[in-house]
């Protein structure tokens, strides 16, 4: 068996890396002829061709975390189906591959595709993406999103919060903020504006080029308003750069204990977080699709194939794991338009389509 192990996973690898290597030289193509243009809108900026090409280098993790279950499953479908139709297969069943000890030996190298997928979407695609946005943020622009920016919220024992925050620079810092107090009872109490502000260590913000607003207590004789000007201003609080991020960015981007972390702060404000509670199960769902990917490919190994007629077959198998994918999605937005429970929601595509390989594997066992 171990050599049939070493045999098996040796093919597998060398086919998904190839596979895997041509989708990402594809998309480093799209990208990179994308970012060329850009090169003459913002050549005033000093955008150059080494931003563009860090640019797109920095883009590869994520393409790569979204590439590899579908490079899993044609590779795995490229190497049974020739397994298949060179009889190798028929000769690794005669010498003690049963079909349980089949489906076990490529759920094993599927374990390590899921180990690789969730290290590689959890770890590096985030820093990578978050790193490549500043980078073109500091020649393109500042990072924002919609008309007014992104708005947070953030409850406090005797106050709570409404924060608004313009636009992210370059590196990391916040532009435009403003802090909106209210009381216990929804008064607004005072209005901080900055012009940047960064994050402290102690759990606050560092704002600069303060404008304080207060406004008087409801019900005090004298109505009046004091303005005070502030060079810094430190605001204790719980929200992170991650969150700040999370508002401004896309909620894929992040990693599962950030989007963990979000959806709490959201929770603990009486905010909606179904969208990213979707997110974040698709986050702990999606590498396992990988095991997905190998027990779909496992039945074309059953298969016999006439002369050329394999091309059709992994066509049809590659066709069926782009589906998949589709329908991942679709339902990523069915949810969350139509509430549902957010583990069904992302488990639930998963479920379909084991159940359906499954089904596949047993029927041609029992058949051939």
């Amino acid at each position: 068996m171990k050599t049939i192990r070493r045999l098996i996973y040796g093919e597998v690898l060398k086919a998904v890396a190839f596979v895997t290597l041509g989708f990402i030289s594809l998309f480093f193509f799209f990208d990179f002829v994308e970012e060329i243009q850009s090169l003459g809108r913002h050549a005033t900026a000093e955008y150059r061709l080494v931003h563009a090409l860090t640019y797109v280098t920095l883009m590869i993790p994520s393409h790569l975390y979204e590439l590899l279950p579908i490079a899993v499953l044609i590779g795995t479908i490229f190497v049974m189906a020739g397994f298949a139709q060179s009889s190798e297969f028929t000769i690794l069943r005669t010498s003690g591959l049963g079909p349980w000890r089949a489906l076990k030996t490529l759920l094993v190298l599927g374990l390590g595709f899921v180990v690789l997928t969730f290290a590689i979407g959890d770890y590096i695609s985030p820093v990578a993406d978050r790193t490549a946005q500043l980078i073109k943020a500091r020649y393109q622009g500042l990072i924002t999103v919609g008309q007014t920016g992104a708005w947070l919220k953030e409850k406090q024992r005797y106050s709570q919060y409404a924060v608004n925050v313009s636009a992210l620079d370059s590196d990391g810092s916040m532009r435009g903020v403003r802090v909106f107090e209210f009381d216990s009872k929804g008064f607004l109490i005072s209005l901080v504006q900055a012009e940047t502000a960064s994050y402290s260590a102690d759990e606050s913000w560092a704002l600069q080029q303060v404008s304080r607003t207060e406004f008087p207590v409801r019900g005090t004789d004298t109505a009046r308003i004091e303005r005070t000007q502030l060079d810094t201003f430190r605001w204790p609080n719980q929200i992170s750069a991650e969150m700040v991020s999370a508002a401004l960015l896309k909620p894929e981007r992040m990693s599962t204990v950030d989007l963990f972390e979000y959806i709490r702060h959201l929770d603990a404000n009486a905010q909606s977080a179904q969208r990213y509670e979707i997110e974040f199960w698709k986050k702990v769902f999606y590498p396992l699709s990988c095991l997905v990917m190998v027990v779909l490919a496992l039945p074309f190994a059953y298969l016999h194939f006439r002369s050329g007629g394999i091309a059709t077959y992994v066509f049809g198998g590659v066709m069926a794991g782009i589906s998949f994918f589709l329908l991942n999605n679709v339902f990523g937005y069915i949810g969350n338009l139509q509430n549902w429970q957010p583990w069904l929601t992302a488990a639930l595509p998963g479920m379909i389509y084991s159940l359906l390989s499954l089904t596949a594997f047993g029927w041609l066992v029992l058949r051939r």
